[in-house]
């Protein structure tokens, strides 16, 4: 019988991580006791008992609870000091996990008003990035969304903050919250300005919303990579598009399920979408509510997916090549899960 290997110790990269999310539970009780926050009773009790909250998002109301409890976490967030454990906690958690590359996603106008404004929020944030990068040795790069819910003015405004800080740090831009509010194209002109400096473009798009909604973000926005994109598994023109342009899909198991997408982990079509040749990044997306790290997405795959040592060492070669890290750090990376195959 082939030895089963052990998936935290598989080279990788983590590129659907939002910044909020990542956050340990610990942290966000110390952080709310530290502030004076008052927690919703929904949000404490699973940080307490570490069992994830009840969440169900396919409905609008569901949304509103799951994006309570969110803006209830992040608002514990106050200082550059919490930015800056955040940051480093993140990146012990993926370090833990084999990750060797971390593109972590950010809207700097969450974090402004209690940090002095956009530019400073989002410097606080390169600062601990580049920090951390240097004293775990985790590649960390940031990649800068905006909120769907918002109108595509101040997407422009990001696009322009994020092109600004390029050299710093910034490799991508996004476009997150719930895809089925707007259209995609209202965010088109802050995408180009994004793409034209040479920024990845990776908005979110085919969870909530069905593959049409993948479309769009190919079509409008010109994603290199799609958040999400699972639910083009239910067209396969598009997933035949999807494997002939390499554009990666950032799928992450737990969120889905936890989010009332699909009922159970089997349910994912994470072999369909595989063997019709998409690209795929696994991802943790919010692992403070959804209870998961990055390894156990990839536990995902071999329990209830059966993909075999071999299929998860090729799932974890496309995140890294879907991934905006210099050649070096990729060829390193590839050589690692060739090691890792051959243990």
């Amino acid at each position: 019988m082939e030895r089963v290997r052990d998936v935290s110790e598989l080279p990788k990269a983590h590129l659907h991580l939002h910044f909020t999310g990542s956050m340990r539970p610990s942290t966000v009780l110390e952080l709310a006791d530290k502030h004076g926050v008052r927690l919703p009773d929904a949000l404490s009790d699973a940080l307490i008992s570490g069992e994830p909250p009840s969440l169900r998002a396919t409905d609008e109301r569901g949304w509103f609870r799951f994006q309570r409890l969110y803006d209830a976490a992040r608002s514990c967030l106050r200082e550059p000091e919490d930015i800056q454990r955040l940051v480093r906690e993140a990146a012990e958690e993926d370090v833990r996990d084999g990750s060797g590359w971390l593109e972590i996603q950010v809207d700097p106008t969450s974090y402004a008003p209690r940090l002095g404004g956009l530019i400073p929020a989002l410097e606080v944030i390169l600062d601990a990035v580049e920090t951390t990068s240097r004293e775990t040795g985790l590649g960390m790069r940031v990649l800068v969304a905006a909120n769907r819910m918002k109108h595509p003015l101040d997407a422009r405004t990001l696009a322009r903050l994020a092109v600004r800080y390029a050299d710093r740090g910034v490799v991508g831009f996004g476009l997150s919250n719930d895809e089925r509010r707007g259209m995609a194209r209202d965010f088109d002109r802050a995408f180009g300005i994004a793409r034209e400096a040479g920024l990845l473009s990776a908005p979110h798009g085919g969870e909530l919303a069905g593959p049409s909604s993948v479309r769009d973000c190919l079509d409008d926005l010109g994603a290199n990579r799609v958040g999400h994109g699972v639910r083009a598994a239910e067209d396969p023109r598009l997933m035949k598009r999807l494997a002939d342009r390499q554009v990666t899909c950032e799928v992450c198991p737990a969120s889905n399920v936890a989010l009332g997408v699909y009922e159970k982990p089997e349910d994912v079509p994470l072999r369909t979408l595989f063997e019709a040749g998409v690209p795929l990044a696994l991802g943790a997306d919010d692992p403070l509510l959804f209870g998961s790290r990055l390894a156990a997405q990839y536990e995902i795959a071999r329990r209830h997916h059966g993909f075999t040592d071999a299929e998860l060492a090729e799932v974890a070669r496309q995140s890294i090549r879907g991934s905006a890290a210099p050649e070096d750090v990729k060829a390193k990376l590839l050589a690692g899960v060739d090691d890792w195959l051959m243990s």
